[in-house]
């Protein structure tokens, strides 16, 4: 097993993997794209769950959650030990995959900034890009770019998934719901194919068998669209509650029911690959798997969620627990197997590197923050394209992270503007660094012996205020497409602001 800059080996060994040694680049050779045996463009398909912690798969050191097809995947290709989402919550972290850019900088309808983005129409989106050299694209499980139900009941249909570039769509257009399991008198999301409501509030039976439900008709449309190029966004609803399992799955994990429902996507996954192998297709497509955003952990929800360990923080929070979380890709004889790389990569990267592979240019007219990384994983480099990464809540910077160093900023705790974001922000003092190569857990502040590196970081803080904004300021470089003031809210955070400062 190859090793990419990567030193926690204790961690590693606790999770089950073999012991590692550092090594150079693997032959260039292993990166080509000369293997096919039936498209002429590879197939790309991404596996994303949704509220699933850093430490809920075996290979990253799940205890008591049994995750084989999992591990198996990661065994055959690269886990990413460091890889982030563009937001630590569902909506932003979507909308960050679908565009490769921080949601800061998205435009969205009406020139307002949704505490879930909603990406304008104007937005260049992954499968739009993917359709312009003949992908068959299709989106099964959870879509949450556009907006809340209307009180006509329906969602916007310029901005659902069959008029964001996927061909097809099955699943929900909303999250699950906020109960630990399906309450009657609460939120039940529907289900959808295309523009059809087929379910209009899913009850528990409908919750219990809806990984198996998505993994019947992954299956199908990988089978249907075998002889062409094809890109599959297969988001699971699970294992954000309300939680279901199927009667096959319920009560055979050592995690409860929580684990039950991570079993079950392992198995989800199983049926994937071995669709992928069954009709020949393995060495043509890309899969990536990874999770939307850490952990939901309340005190409400106890039992009904998972664990972000040895990470601090969860769901909704900037410390490493709510942004950054497992992920693992596999593509035979193209990414070498057997790697962990702890290189900064992100969520927003999926769309560049899955353009370059396909053939295609990045639009010129617009930034994209997300890198191909392609050249790392496949192990014609050992550097992460990034040199920095940085923690948004919201619109609010909480931080940076340049290498080994995370640098994060003081902050109020609940600030009322952020809605029901607020209840999980906590209260920063005074600036803090960490240095995450040494403590991954955050434990330790050395901003006191490290005031260079603060005073190089808060550089790069600035740096992001000026190029993507922050709570109280418009950024250079964020979008903004229709007439409307852009984002009419700024003053409100601005008073709030200056109150609190005072």
């Amino acid at each position: 097993m190859k090793l990419k800059n990567c030193t926690r080996r204790d961690f590693l060994r606790s999770a089950g993997l073999a012991a590692v040694t550092v090594v150079g680049a693997c032959s260039p050779s292993l990166g080509g794209l000369t293997k096919y045996k039936s498209n002429p463009k590879p197939n790309f398909i991404i596996f994303l769950t949704d509220d699933q912690g850093y430490n809920d798969v075996g290979c990253f050191g799940s205890p008591g959650i049994k995750t084989p097809n999992f591990d198996g995947m990661a065994g055959e290709g690269i886990m990413l030990t460091s890889y982030y989402v563009g937001s630590p919550v569902c909506g932003p972290s979507r909308a960050a995959l679908m565009t490769g850019c921080y949601p800061i900088r998205i435009a969205e309808p009406g020139n307002r900034k949704n505490l879930h983005t909603i990406p304008h129409t104007k937005e260049v989106t992954l499968p739009e890009v993917l359709k312009e050299v003949g992908y068959a694209t299709g989106l099964i499980g959870k879509w949450h770019l556009a907006g809340g139900l209307r009180k006509d009941g329906v969602y916007p249909s310029e901005l659902m998934p069959n008029r964001q570039g996927f061909d097809y769509f099955y699943g929900t257009p909303l999250h699950n719901g906020t109960t630990p399991t399906v309450t009657a008198n609460a939120f039940q999301v529907q289900i959808m194919r295309n523009d059809q409501v087929l379910v209009d509030r899913l009850d528990q039976e409908g919750m219990d068998n809806l990984t198996g439900d998505y993994t019947k008709e992954a299956v199908q449309f990988i089978t249907e669209h075998r002889n062409e190029p094809f890109f599959l966004y297969l988001a699971h609803n699970m294992p954000h509650v309300p939680l279901g399992a199927s009667e096959a799955f319920r009560g055979k994990s050592q995690g409860g029911l929580y684990g039950d429902v991570i079993e079950e996507l392992d198995w989800s996954m199983g049926q994937v690959l071995d669709t992928l192998k069954r009709l020949g297709l393995d060495e043509d497509t890309f899969v990536v798997f990874a999770s939307d955003n850490g952990p939901w952990i309340e005190a409400y929800l106890k039992g009904y969620y998972g664990s972000a360990d040895p990470l601090r923080g969860s769901k909704m929070k900037s410390w490493e627990g709510g942004p950054r979380v497992p992920c693992i890709m596999r593509w035979p004889s193209h990414i070498p197997a057997g790697q962990i790389c702890d290189e900064v990569t992100t969520t927003m990267d999926i769309l560049p590197t899955f353009a370059t592979l396909a053939g295609i240019p990045l639009p010129k007219d617009r930034a994209i923050d997300g890198k191909d990384v392609f050249p790392l994983i496949c192990g014609r480099t050992e550097r992460s394209p990034h040199e920095h990464y940085f923690f948004y809540c919201y619109t609010h910077l909480h931080g940076v992270r340049d290498g080994r160093w995370k640098l994060v900023l003081p902050r109020p705790a609940t600030p009322h503007w952020m809605s029901w974001w607020a209840r999980m922000i906590d209260e920063v003092r005074k600036v803090q660094l960490f240095d995450l190569k040494n403590d991954i857990s955050e434990t330790t502040n050395v901003a006191a012996r490290h005031p260079e590196i603060v005073q190089r970081l808060m550089g790069l803080i600035e740096s992001a205020r000026q190029e993507l904004g922050d709570c109280d300021r418009i950024g250079e470089g964020a979008r903004f497409f229709d007439s409307e003031p852009k984002r009419p809210d700024i003053e409100k955070y601005n008073a709030w602001l200056a109150k609190y400062r005072t």
